[in-house]
């Protein structure tokens, strides 16, 4: 994936393909109209970014999803932490929780989570 950042109106329109994908390019071309009020040329302008980026395939059609939104977060995330604090998530997490204060099942999880990259390391 060439570029993990979305504009405001790209994440709307990328969220409509992953909650109806795969689906007719004609159909998004409707769901784009009705959602954001989208012209054809504006749908196919954007949905064609969206594949430069690689996250979307429009072939025969049909519009396909490369990338699930779960990875795309993360890969979104991952960036976000390299180039904010220097790929350190241990100095993510205390700039995170500097104002807030974690609860219990927030404490847990991240003791979950690092026993068993303790394991896998």
């Amino acid at each position: 994936m060439n570029e993990c950042t979305l504009g405001e109106i790209e994440s709307k329109f990328a969220d409509l393909i992953w909650e109806n994908e795969p689906l007719p390019s004609g159909e998004l071309v409707k769901l784009a109209q009705d959602a954001i009020g989208w012209k054809k040329s504006t749908t196919y302008t954007v949905l064609r970014r969206l594949c430069e980026k690689g996250l979307f395939r429009n072939e025969g059609g049909e519009v396909r999803a490369l990338v699930t939104r779960d990875e795309f977060r993360a890969m979104r995330s991952e960036q976000f932490v390299n180039e904010t604090f220097g790929g350190s998530l241990p100095r993510f997490l205390t700039a995170f929780s500097r104002g807030k204060k974690l609860n219990d099942e927030e404490v847990d999880a991240l003791l979950k989570f690092i026993e068993e990259n303790r394991q896998r390391g």
